[in-house]
């Protein structure tokens, strides 16, 4: 399957877990992580669209500053809470900060976007897992080589490096042109 490909089953599997009412949880370190945060950002507001909101919706919220709401979609970015990480990483241990997480956000159906530019960060992995225990569907963005991580999900979105750096300068455009996609179908 070419990377166009493999973006547009991705593109179809999130929207349609936003369609039946589901959501989508993002987990990464450093980088990866920013790229969680950067993705939340342009699923939560609009990207390229404004999205605005039903008249009705602004009218029973009553307020003039509604008409400058949008439309948003639930995407949760794991690495945002320090609070709750670091009671995890104290209580239960850090390897485990987001699999706890998806243990109490991910339900039958949620999507999670697992971003490793090895493949192999444990943390991302056990979230991965858990995700796979609760019928989730996973998805993963790693680098060439995909690490542990293409035996846990069922869509791996690979990159063609081996270099940081490089694989994380190759993930910007893909997950842009994801959100885009989602985008499209979700606000036409």
């Amino acid at each position: 399957m070419t990377v166009e490909e493999k973006l547009l089953v991705a593109a179809d599997q999130i929207s349609s877990c936003f369609e039946q009412g589901g959501k989508l949880l993002l987990c990464g370190n450093g980088g990866s992580g920013a790229d969680c945060a950067h993705i939340t950002g342009e699923l939560v507001k609009g990207f390229l669209k404004k999205r605005p909101l039903p008249a009705a919706l602004c009218e029973a919220i009553g307020e003039p500053w509604a008409q400058k709401l949008q439309g948003g979609l639930p995407a949760i970015d794991l690495t945002a809470n320090a609070a709750l990480m670091t009671a995890v990483i104290n209580d239960i241990d850090g390897q485990s900060v987001y699999a706890q997480q998806v243990m109490a956000y991910g339900q039958k159906g949620d999507v999670i976007i697992g971003i490793s530019t090895s493949g192999n960060a444990e943390n991302v992995g056990r979230a991965l897992k858990v995700a796979k225990a609760k019928g989730m569907y996973t998805i993963g963005m790693t680098g060439e080589s995909g690490g542990k991580m293409k035996n846990l999900c069922d869509l791996l979105l690979n990159v063609d490096e081996s270099e940081t750096y490089k694989i994380q300068e190759k993930h910007l455009p893909l997950y842009h042109r994801l959100c885009i996609l989602i985008e499209e179908r979700l606000f036409p």
